[in-house]
């Protein structure tokens, strides 16, 4: 299925809730009726690219070393989640931080935080959803046209950081084509959706329209949801009043994001910017009382020259800035405030063809300005300044290609302490780290549907500013955290090798890896140590348990169990592989689809299993697809993870079966998209073995959503 340029795919969105609302509703109408008008809106049909992964593949290659998978069209609109990390779970290789139902990142082959790149149209994504898995990502994945997954460290161009993988949300704000002919057009796309399993209400609205020569991009989306229903009763002890429910207290959200963009097109390339902006209004199932209120503006400029004569054959620029605001609200009070603000700038410049050699030369700046006040500021202000050289080489041959690339980086953190003199425990400092990473690997075409890929990579990481200068308690991750402002660069040699085989409609992939790290930096709890959560002070009792501690009742979360920031050695081995099986040929093929995937995580100091890693899983689909009509059903098991260290709680196996139905239709020049998906179709009830919540809030932790069924419609024109 090609990439359709001209259309953002908006699913589960409400035009409510958001300052640009009334526009965008009004937006809604015109689009609506623009659709049953096809003298209005006759043209040229949209143009068309052909379907390949961007992330990782500067030079637009149709075959990639790394491992990596993307979900577009109708693939995202039957995995599409509140969540990016509840989007990809179930992606061979990909689990979710699962904080609830609001707040989940991905987990690449078991890492996760900011080992995990998370990118906007390849630009950095400010946020704080590193720092702790209550905060959620600053992307919709349900506004977004595509979501692209590199696996290991195949793309170290996008950031020093990025040795677990890289996850880049792709949307059309700044088109990179022309949409149109001379002629000129207007196209767009509307979505409606309503869910069960959490009164899901949305609705969203594209508009484009331009010619050759320019393009101009507008949308507006909007969600709103209650709490997440579940198979068992849950407790909850609000202010207002406790009360017993089948559903998970303090999950309900409003999010909405809007954006205006453009570009114009030259004989050589195109120069286009961006506006956008989004807004989260979300309760943290940890705390029933208390919501986060979020909000991100970010501007973004971007430009490719090419076709040049000489060396240099093309440069690519992009700049974004992005303001980010994130409260903390104990009901109506405003508590803890957390401020991310930041540039990002990327240039890569592609040399003229050398033999068979074919590459590319960048740099990369990133300037990051963090603070937090309130009583959970466990951080200090900080800034932390990046600045990169990267290249990457592709050597063709034939039987394949072998592949060339490294980074060095240039990272200062600093550490302002905090102006609040109740703060006086966060202290001035400075560090400064000077990582290099490489990267080679191949691919060998053995026979026409046969491949063999493998790559190895050396890589380093600088400690985050957290990691280095944090002092304060930690009510999610239930400890009083504690950085280490000596901690050294963090190492890793990591080794990947695949097999795929393709014959017609029938596939098969295999990939194994295993990642060592000579000072993988991890908390560490300090035996028999606790801290008041009010002022830190060392507690003298021994209390490693907490018994008070109730996370669902919102009870005294004093003393903490104090953690400290440190490295050790740890090793991570798997698998990942996936299929495909066209069970029935003909007008109406069926297809199996199958994946499955492994990983192991040890602290090699001490031997045990490094916490909150996914145990193994397997998967199913069987597809059906005639004519305008398709279906699906399958499964995804998780098995027992039993594998992990002292203190933790092991998750339970369990199955969740899910079916989606869609069927298209014309109405003028609109095609019309009708589809019905139904999630846990048993209500299973299951538990993330990758939530922190699974150990904190034990027996009280908050399982994965019940039976939902959503049901929605998009027009596109």
């Amino acid at each position: 299925m090609g990439l359709h340029l001209a259309y953002v795919r908006f699913k589960e969105s409400q035009l409510m809730f958001h300052p640009f609302s009334k526009s965008a509703v009004r937006l809604a109408v015109l689009s609506l009726i623009a659709a049953q008008n096809a003298a209005v809106f006759a043209q040229a049909p949209t143009p068309q690219l052909k379907e390949i992964t961007i992330t990782g593949n500067s030079l637009g290659a149709t075959d990639l070393i790394a491992p990596s998978g993307q979900y577009s069209g109708e693939a995202l609109l039957f995995r599409s989640k509140t969540t990016l990390g509840e989007t990809l779970d179930g992606t061979p290789g990909v689990s979710s931080t699962y904080f609830g139902p609001n707040a989940s990142r991905p987990i690449i082959r078991g890492q996760d935080g900011d080992r995990i790149r998370i990118l906007n149209n390849g630009g950095a994504l400010l946020d704080v959803s590193g720092l702790s898995y209550d905060h959620a990502v600053a992307a919709d994945p349900l506004s977004t046209e595509r979501i692209e997954v590199l696996r290991g460290p195949g793309a170290l161009q996008y950031g020093g950081s990025a040795v677990g993988g890289v996850v880049n949300v792709i949307d059309n704000r700044i088109p990179r084509e022309a949409l149109f002919d001379a002629k000129g057009g207007v196209g767009g796309k509307v979505d409606l959706g309503l869910a069960t399993g959490n009164k899901e209400r949305g609705a969203g609205v594209l508009l484009e329209a331009g010619n050759n020569r320019y393009a101009i991009h507008i949308y507006a989306t909007n969600r709103e949801t209650g709490d997440v229903k579940i198979p068992v009763d849950f407790f909850c002890n609000k202010a207002s009043g406790a009360f017993t429910a089948r559903s998970i207290c303090n999950s309900a959200s409003k999010v909405s994001s809007t954006a205006l963009g453009g570009s114009m097109f030259f004989d050589q390339g195109y120069i286009g910017a961006s506006v956008s902006g989004y807004r989260s209004n979300y309760g943290t199932v940890a705390e029933p009382d208390v919501n986060i209120g979020m909000k991100s503006d970010r501007f973004a400029l971007e430009g490719e020259v090419k076709n040049l004569s000489g060396w240099i054959q093309s440069i690519k620029g992009q700049y974004s800035k992005t303001d980010y605001t994130h409260t903390e609200f104990a009901g109506t009070v405003p508590g803890t405030v957390f401020k991310n603000r930041g540039t990002d700038l990327r240039i890569e410049a592609r040399h003229a063809r050398i033999g068979n050699f074919d590459g590319l030369l960048g740099v990369q700046m990133e300037d990051g300005r963090f603070s937090a006040d309130g009583e959970e500021a466990f951080a200090p202000y900080s800034r932390t300044k990046q600045n990169a050289l990267f290249a990457y080489e592709e050597y063709k041959t034939s039987w394949g290609k072998v592949t060339f690339g490294g980074r060095l980086d240039s990272v200062k953190v600093t550490s302002f302490g905090n102006p609040n003199p109740a703060l006086a425990k966060f202290t001035p400092g400075q560090r400064d780290f000077k990582p290099s990473s490489y990267a080679a690997g191949g691919l060998w075409n053995l026979t026409p549907q046969w491949q063999l890929t493998g790559t190895a990579a050396y890589t380093e990481r600088a400690p985050k500013d957290y990691e280095l200068f944090a002092d304060g308690p930690h009510v999610t991750t239930r400890a009083y955290e504690v950085g280490d402002n000596t901690l050294g660069k963090e190492k890793a040699i990591q080794v990947d090798i695949g097999v795929a085989w393709k014959h017609a409609f029938d596939s098969f992939a295999f990939n194994v890896y295993a990642s060592n790290f000579k000072n993988y930096i991890g908390l560490v709890q300090t035996p028999g140590v606790t801290r008041n959560q009010s002022d830190g002070e060392v507690n003298p009792v021994n209390d490693t348990t907490n018994p008070g501690f109730s996370q669902a009742t919102g009870a005294d979360f004093s003393p903490l169990n104090e953690f400290r920031y440190g490295q050790i050695r740890a090793r991570f081995t798997g698998f990942e592989t996936s299929g495909n099986i066209r069970l029935i040929e003909g007008a109406t093929p069926i297809d199996l689809a199958l994946r499955a995937d492994m990983v192991k995580a040890t602290n090699l100091d001490t031997g045990q299993p490094l916490p909150r890693i996914p145990p193994m899983r397997l998967g199913a689909t069987v597809k059906y697809a005639s004519g305008l009509f398709g279906a699906n059903l399958g499964f995804d098991h998780s098995a027992l993870q039993k594998s992990v260290p002292a203190g933790d709680q092991a998750a339970a196996a369990n199955t969740r079966w899910n079916a989606g139905l869609n069927y298209r239709t014309k109405a003028g020049p609109a095609s019309l998209l009708w589809y019905a998906r139904l999630d846990n179709i048993t209500n299973a009830l299951a538990y993330s073995a990758t939530s922190v919540l699974t150990t904190t809030a034990f027996p009280n932790a908050p399982p994965l959503p019940g039976r939902s069924l959503k049901v929605g419609m998009q027009a596109s024109f």
